[in-house]
């Protein structure tokens, strides 16, 4: 079986980026994001960033007083 020749060195056709804005999203990719993994058994308890961001942020008094 013969493997298709891919040439990377023109655009398809169908992609048109004629109303492309450059840099839309730079900003925000500067700021950068921190991306967790979270087990099904959390994700169950917790299924939204918000409820994650909640529960978290009610740990920070806890944590702060034992440092």
């Amino acid at each position: 079986m013969k493997k298709a020749e891919v040439k990377t060195d023109e655009m398809r056709a169908e992609y048109d980026f004629s109303k492309g804005v450059r840099g839309k999203y730079a900003k925000q990719y500067a700021e950068g994001t921190n991306v967790v993994i979270l087990e099904p058994d959390i994700v169950r308890e917790f299924p939204t960033a918000e409820s994650v961001n909640q529960a978290l942020r009610s740990l920070i008094p806890v944590i702060s007083s034992h440092r």
